[in-house]
């Protein structure tokens, strides 16, 4: 992706070229943090020995101090984009109230639709359980920050986890009869385990809606103009109004209108953006004058010349490319020898993307705790408690499991093609100035700042704009789908299976607080705080955590399980005689281990 500059490239000197490429804060005041370093620079750059801030009007200080050219801005996404979303939303809120008359005030038809579902909707609960934000725009966002393997291996995770399910649990976990996951292990293990296995699934379902809040937030705060913490508890009143109303009819129901709306509808921009973008990865950088070429076939593509200094060397054709100040077409040089959308042995060579890292072991670490710790997730399990047969749990895992592959993958594809736009070689790229070089003693600009909104401004900017809006309401609608179900099973574990358990752990509570009654009405009230915990943790995480909210908290939601419930799980079908004391020491050393770790 080239850029065309005015006058950034007749400042570009020796000293650009040493310190390398950056962004600074502002173009006037401060670009360092170093009160001293910003004033040496400042009377460098402006000439001028008493200077203590810079002062070059009309400028930035990526290109003030580094010679590369001002982010350019994205324009704002059209007043559609919002409106569809929001209408979308809006039906979706109205089915889900409208299965409040489903349910009849029944618990076992809130919290498990009256075991009823046929097989076409547990897949397409399932699925839509698997394919949510943390999923989609996880997984477009790392692939885009970093590389094809860091983005898929979120989906490749999640799929492999309801594959083995399918083979492992779900005919046991229908078979048992239960209404939540830790009644599957107060049967076996005691109360006492109940309990734990209680708070652990709920605090890491707490951090799995907290992840979707942030994709839902960031579409909506994007395409509204509104603050990303105003969006995300937008979308935490919109999604828990109608979640408690209906219960899981209204969450499974939903499910299966979202699946169809929202898988069509990302597959579909998956599928047309592979095929039909020029550039499926960014390509060897065109450079800047003076920019030396790393082989003849890139010297070839970009007709250089002989280089001032080293006429045996290639470098950038500055006649051809760059006439005047004001007609440049540059890039920053990021990619000598071009990007690719997919290095097919990053997951077993730990050099294959040299000389950048290669997460090779967190890559398949990720897939590991995805793929086991969501055996212990509360709303795959509810599905499957919910199904008519063990045999109809049993498939609608597998094909669900196949559904997000085929769905999930391909945006990991699309990372690739986001850089091109919005990547360190693009017009808009920014880069980090204020990052000290110690070894050289000089600030460095190789420091690129990803765009967080970078795969939903891909969507609003460059495809058609029916697609980019349908597949922005296929991830809100899959975002909906994941937050729903949470909500639902938070409320439902912590009334049924603390709150009721109370009464036998503390005498002076009646062991009747919580009965048949008041179940339903204490399921839905219980849900509130864990709403808002889930939208503060949303908020703090999406503006802080540099590997991208979504993709982190649902890797941090089932390693949280897979440290703590899942082996007492498996213990529960396969072992001869389940002990209560194994159980518990499983749990706490899992805890402690996880604790110590972090």
């Amino acid at each position: 992706m080239t850029r065309i500059t005015t006058g950034a490239m007749s400042r570009t000197t020796l000293l650009s070229i040493i310190i390398g490429f950056t962004k600074l804060e502002s173009a006037l005041g401060q670009c360092f943090q170093d009160p001293d370093t910003n004033a040496e620079w400042a009377q460098i750059i402006n000439n001028d020995t008493t200077s203590t801030e810079f002062s070059i009007e009309g400028s930035c200080c990526q290109e003030t101090v580094c010679g590369l050219g001002c982010a350019e801005e994205t324009p704002p996404p059209a007043k559609g984009f919002g409106i569809a979303v929001m209408v979308a939303i809006a039906f979706f809120v109205v089915v889900g109230f409208a299965s409040v008359f489903v349910i009849k005030g029944k618990s076992e038809n809130f919290f498990v639709a009256g075991r009823s579902l046929p097989l076409w909707v547990i897949t397409a609960t399932l699925a839509s359980q698997s394919i949510d934000s943390n999923a989609l725009l996880g997984c477009s966002t790392l692939s885009y920050k970093y590389h094809f393997w860091d983005g898929a291996c979120l989906p490749v995770g999640l799929g492999c986890s309801l594959i083995l399910n399918s083979i492992f649990l779900a005919r046991h976990i229908n078979r048992d009869g239960a209404l939540t996951l830790p009644d599957v292990f107060a049967k076996r293990y005691g109360k006492l385990v109940e309990v734990m296995v209680s708070i652990c699934t709920i605090t890491s379902f707490l951090c799995l809606l907290a992840g979707n809040l942030v994709g839902m937030g960031a579409i909506l705060s994007y395409l509204l103009s509104i603050s990303p913490e105003g969006a995300i508890w937008m979308s935490a009143a919109l999604v828990f109004a109608y979640t408690v109303a209906g219960g899981l009819y209204s969450v499974a129901y939903t499910d299966v209108l979202q699946a169809a709306v929202g898988w069509l509808g990302c597959m579909t921009l998956a599928f047309y953006s592979i095929a039909n973008e020029e550039n499926k990865a960014p390509p060897p950088s065109i450079g800047f004058p003076s920019y030396m070429y790393p082989d003849d076939a890139t010297c070839e593509m970009y007709d250089g010349v002989p280089c001032e200094n080293d006429a045996t060397a290639c470098c950038y054709n500055t006649e051809k490319w760059c006439p005047s100040d004001d007609n440049c077409v540059v890039d920053n040089g990021a990619y000598p020898f071009g990007d690719q959308r997919i290095f097919h042995d990053q997951m077993t060579n730990a050099h294959s993307l040299t000389p950048f890292p290669n997460a090779v072991v967190f890559n398949w670490a990720t897939i590991f705790v995805l793929a086991f710790g969501n055996l212990a997730a509360l709303d795959f399990q509810a599905r499957c408690m919910a199904s008519k047969t063990a045999k109809i749990a049993t498939i609608g895992c597998a094909i669900a499991g196949c559904l997000t592959f085929v769905v999930g993958i391909p945006f990991a594809y699309l990372g690739s093609i986001t850089r091109v736009y919005y990547g360190p070689d693009s017009a808009r790229a920014s880069f980090e100035t204020d990052s000290c070089n110690i070894g050289l003693g000089l600030p460095t600009c190789a420091l690129w700042l990803p765009d967080q909104d970078a795969f939903i401004k891909y969507l609003t900017n460059e495809v058609p704009s029916f697609l980019g809006g349908w597949c922005l309401i296929g991830i809100v609608a899959a975002s909906m789908s994941t937050c729903d179900g949470a909500i639902l099973a938070m409320g439902t574990v912590f009334s049924h299976n603390i709150m009721r358990n109370l009464g036998s752990f503390f005498p002076c509570i009646r062991k009747d607080l919580v009965n048949e009654k008041n179940l339903l009405s204490m399921a839905r009230l219980i849900a509130v705080p864990f709403t808002v915990a889930s939208a503060l943790i949303a908020s703090f995480y999406r503006s802080s955590h540099s590997l991208g909210a979504t993709g982190y908290l649902l890797i941090v939601a089932f390693d949280i399980v897979l440290a703590s419930v899942v082996v007492p799980l498996f213990g529960c079908f396969y072992a001869k005689k389940p002990s209560p004391l194994a159980a518990f020491c499983a749990i706490i050393t899992g805890i402690l281990v996880r604790v110590i770790l972090e």
